[in-house]
């Protein structure tokens, strides 16, 4: 069928809720439809020029942020702190890695989420599955349960603010290279693996120093001070992302103006349904997220629908497998796609095929976060293939939701600071951590 904006509503859909009230939904994507855009084409097209780059293994893919962002946590600590826990996981992967690193959030926009079922049940009572707070609400009670449509304003609204900000931050000084020690959040625990930080730190900051006895400061390098920093979120509630699909002025191309980067989940990833269908009608680069059962011909048919043109820098392909699995699946993958001229990013998701249960309490093991993620850089470099980049579920608060890590959270702390409304999160301690982890496979995977 000939795409056009709407004509995903002739596929089979996934996820999407069923909301009471068409007039007032009606109504609502008519104003989302006259919003301005959250993001521009120019933009999108710059993350696109720096994912060519990790195509051709010349940078890495750095994306991670909120399992999904809620209207009640918001707020700007909450965002900066995300911010410099990103800026610190690439600071360790380009100094350590050797590598530029592309950074984009899971932010300002992450907020529906696809369940296993349409239904959830405590004590006895069933109520609908909580979505994500662009559809419902986390409160376990009826009312709070019913979809509304006027959440989508106020996730845009919220998207739009945490974008304001995400860009002050990038380019008005909390990015500078000077500022490197700052960008400690205030609870990190001054064990091994900070020190190992702050005498990096310490380096860079001497070789700021030199170059600025040579006469390059941030003056006239722009980028001793500036970051770029993009966004992006699984497109999965399709009428809010229809209604902030625009067409460029100035190309007449068509982008998604959600987020400069979109994906597809496990779970809407049918090459004959509605999710599919949208996004290959849409300019942005895009992501797929895929399981232990998918094979090389799955990721070829998508790649021939997603990226029919076979464009670098468009189609990520993001892993998520689960450490038991990756190693006996992967392999085989990588090993039939060499032969079929496809430019794809490689990426791993280390998170969703780990996820455990400890009493009523989902978790995921920091261990086997880390095996995922050796045995897919490992395999990579056993096929010639570059790995180029990693997913990640994270926060820069100071939360006890994965158990491991250098920070040591056992069972019994989970019920500490566990905060997260769907999935466990890595705090900034564990992802720090990974940062440091992921720069010598980086290292090692370049050098092959």
């Amino acid at each position: 069928m000939k795409w056009d904006i709407n004509s995903w509503r002739n596929y089979p859909v996934k996820q999407q809720p069923i909301y009471p009230n068409r007039k007032d939904l009606d109504k609502v994507l008519s104003k989302l439809q006259k919003l301005p855009p959250l993001v521009f084409a120019g933009e999108v097209k710059e993350l696109k020029k720096a994912l060519v780059k990790v195509s051709q293994g010349e940078a890495f893919l750095l994306q991670g942020g909120d399992c999904a962002e809620s209207f009640k946590n918001f707020g700007a600590v909450n965002i900066r702190d995300m911010f410099k826990i990103l800026l610190q996981m690439a600071i360790v992967l380009t100094f350590a890695g050797g590598c530029p690193v592309v950074k984009i959030g899971r932010i300002a926009g992450q907020f529906a989420k696809p369940r296993t079922s349409d239904f959830e049940e405590i004590d006895g009572v069933q109520l609908p599955s909580y979505r994500g707070d662009i559809i419902n609400d986390f409160k376990f009670e009826q009312k709070s349960r019913i979809p509304d449509p006027n959440r989508m304003i106020e996730a845009y609204y919220q998207s739009a603010a945490t974008l304001n900000l995400l860009r002050g931050f990038a380019k008005g000084g909390l990015a500078d290279l000077h500022e490197v020690h700052r960008w400690n959040l205030r609870f990190l625990k001054k064990n091994k693996l900070h020190k190992q930080y702050a005498d990096m730190s310490e380096k860079i900051s001497q070789a700021l120093n030199f170059m600025e006895a040579c006469g390059i400061n941030t003056q006239n390098t722009p980028s001793l001070k500036e970051v770029s920093i993009y966004t992006s979120h699984e497109a999965l509630l399709l009428p809010y992302e229809e209604a902030l699909t625009r067409v460029d002025s100035l190309s007449g191309e068509i982008y998604d103006c959600s987020a400069h980067m979109l994906w597809i989940g496990e779970r809407t990833r049918a090459l004959d349904e509605a999710h599919v269908h949208f996004l290959s009608g849409v300019k942005n680069p895009l992501g797929v997220k895929m399981g232990a059962n998918i094979n090389a011909e799955d990721i070829i048919a998508l790649a021939n629908s997603l990226n029919p043109n076979n464009e670098e820098g468009k189609l990520n392909i993001i892993f998520r497998m689960g450490a038991e699995k990756i190693a006996h699946n992967l392999p085989k993958i990588f090993s039939k796609l060499k032969s079929e001229g496809l430019n794809l990013i490689y990426s791993i998701d280390p998170m969703h095929g780990n996820t455990t249960k400890v009493g009523n309490y989902k978790t995921r093991e920091f261990d086997k976060i880390t095996q995922e993620i050796k045995n897919f850089f490992e395999i990579a470099i056993s096929e010639g293939v570059y790995a180029g980049g990693v997913h990640l579920e994270m926060t820069g608060q100071n939360v006890t939701e994965c158990i491991g890590g250098a920070c040591n959270i056992t069972m019994r702390k989970l019920n500490k600071r566990y905060k997260t409304q769907c999935d466990p999160r890595l705090n900034a301690d564990q992802a720090l951590e990974l940062a440091f982890l992921i720069a010598d496979l980086l290292k090692r995977n370049r050098e092959c």
